[in-house]
């Protein structure tokens, strides 16, 4: 047991939705606890991007650092479920892979306002 994270997976999540800005939860398995799960938007990889013509700015192609959390563990009627959650997302639609770099496993859309639910792959 780590000491790191001790109080990761405690409790409920607090999200902060609205507007533009969804959640979005995905159901893992167990194998992947400890791993991280990076998101990035569909068509912002850097072999599909639009603005490569702007590099020596370098800003135009930066969208932020890339989101990533941690697989957790978290109780729930008497049995652990593993999860990972990204609590504040602008909304679109997205791939999600095990960092550091894929293969992308995972597609989905999030919607302002909303909690979506995912699984990611068995």
């Amino acid at each position: 047991m780590t000491e790191d994270n001790s109080h990761a997976g405690q409790g409920p999540v607090l999200l902060d939705i609205g507007g533009d800005i969804g959640a979005l939860i995905v159901d893992m398995p167990a194998g992947l606890v400890g791993y991280e799960i990076e998101i990035r938007p569909v068509g912002t990889t850097a072999t599909g991007h639009h603005h490569h013509h702007d590099d020596d700015h370098g800003h135009s192609h930066e969208h932020g650092h890339l989101v990533h959390v941690g697989v957790v563990g978290r109780p729930a009627n008497g049995r652990t479920l593993y999860s990972a959650v990204f609590g504040e997302l602008h909304e679109g639609t997205y791939e999600l892979y095990v960092r550091p770099d894929g293969p992308g496993r995972l597609t989905e859309t999030v919607r302002g306002g909303e909690v979506t639910e995912a699984s990611w792959p068995r």
